[in-house]
């Protein structure tokens, strides 16, 4: 994940000193333990390793250039820091800053959460451990954020072992007496090896470099035309992001894959991977508002997940090899739409200085082929909702602003890019 954010002014050391700290210090500090017992779950105990605050000095027009290079940079939530922090002073006068943190780690909403607690000086221990369910399929750390202990692997253990015996019985009966599970189960060995044949294809066919753009986008006028189009800003986001990555031609539905947030409402601060994966097809027909019925159904249907009713933890019980054969890239479709949602409003300045735009964005470093062809990711913040872009099927920026641009123009919307 990464998050990009731009001021009025130059932001000097000490304040970024300071921040770099108290992320340290945050729901961010922590790393990833591999358990004392076979069988337990991974899990986080805290730690204040921080890279050194790097700096640049760039011209203003090299802002997304500059972030991808630091989205490139290593993290490593189990061997080193999972975090980054780095400041460009640009030509202008402003500063930009970029966070980059593993998505073990956090999710966009996350790393969000975790900015906002370092701006306040909130550690770790006063969030009262919002990281205790880090990781989707990791263990709880034993009281809060202090590390586990061998009890604790084998209690963990044992009743992970226990669940999944008891659910891959039941799903082995299952199998036995429903047509429609025997057939789900089918239709996902189907869509295993058609997936691994297309990741063959896909390898074998020259494929640009992962071309990145943000907009941003005056919120009235997109929630305007959401409405004049009887449609939210979600399916409006869905709509426009699909149209800019069809192909001239291209005739089918495309597949999006829409991660549904899991928080409860009144745990928004947490930086836990809490999401789960539903897919909506979108037709070159489809109207903003048929997208919105068709987002609707989706978000009332059961999320993508393991098939037949196996239990999705037997991945933690079997060798790394074996599960990512079982899954492959589970998420994978034609273009993932992300909507981040609002951004906390602490981050309106840091120290004395404005923000002039922020966006979070997930970076793949050295993906080349992929299924996903456009990843997009939209956020809310100071009166304007920011559109950020990565595609493997772009030959170039300029054509990418083009496209995306040209599809804003025919909703009605005018664009500010990066």
């Amino acid at each position: 994940m990464q998050g990009l954010w731009r001021t009025d002014g130059r932001v000097e050391d000490p304040a970024l000193e300071s921040l770099r700290a108290n992320l340290a210090r945050g729901p961010l500090g922590v790393r990833v333990v591999r358990p004392r017992i076979p069988g337990a779950r991974p899990r986080f105990e805290p730690t204040t390793a921080a890279f050194p605050v790097e700096y640049s000095e760039i011209d203003a027009a090299a802002v997304l250039a500059w972030a991808d290079e630091q989205a490139s940079l290593p993290v490593n939530p189990e061997h080193g820091p999972g975090w980054r922090l780095t400041c460009a002073r640009l030509g202008d006068g402003g500063t930009v800053l970029s966070l980059v943190c593993s998505h073990v780690v956090a999710d966009a909403q996350g790393l969000s959460a975790a900015i906002a607690a370092a701006l306040q000086g909130v550690t770790a221990a006063a969030l009262q451990g919002v990281t205790a369910a880090a990781l989707q399929g990791t263990a709880e750390p034993d009281g809060g954020l202090t590390g586990g202990s061998t009890a604790a692997d084998m209690r963990d253990a044992a009743q992970l072992a226990g669940r999944v015996t008891a659910g891959t019985a039941c799903a082995v009966a299952g199998l036995v007496v429903s047509g429609r599970r025997r057939a789900e189960l089918r239709r996902f060995l189907h869509a295993g090896d058609k997936m691994r044949s297309e990741t063959t294809i896909l390898s074998e066919t020259p494929c640009h470099s992962p071309v990145t753009a943000v907009l941003d986008v005056d919120a009235e006028q997109w929630d305007t035309a959401a409405e004049r189009a009887c449609g939210t800003a979600n399916s409006l986001f869905l709509s426009v992001v699909a149209e800019s990555a069809r192909r001239d031609g291209e005739s089918r539905p495309l597949t999006i894959s829409v991660p549904m947030d899991l928080r409860p409402h009144d745990n928004s601060a947490s930086t836990a991977n809490s999401i789960a994966m539903v897919e909506v097809n979108i037709s070159p027909q489809d109207t903003v508002a048929d997208v919105r019925a068709a987002s609707r159904a989706a978000f009332s249907s059961p999320s993508m997940t393991s098939p037949a009713g196996f239990p999705e933890e037997m991945l933690q019980l079997v060798p790394d090899r074996v599960a990512h054969a079982l899954t492959g890239n589970p998420g994978e479709r034609d273009v993932l739409c992300s909507n981040i949602g609002p951004l906390p409003d602490v981050l309106a300045s840091v120290g004395d200085h404005r923000t002039t735009g922020i966006t979070t964005r997930a970076v793949h470093p050295g993906v080349v082929t992929s299924r996903t062809r456009l990843s997009a990711y939209l956020s809310k913040f100071g009166g304007r909702y920011t559109l950020a872009l990565e595609s493997l099927d772009s030959p170039g920026r300029a054509a990418l602003l083009d496209r995306v641009e040209g599809v804003l123009l025919r909703h009605g919307l005018s664009a500010r890019n990066w």
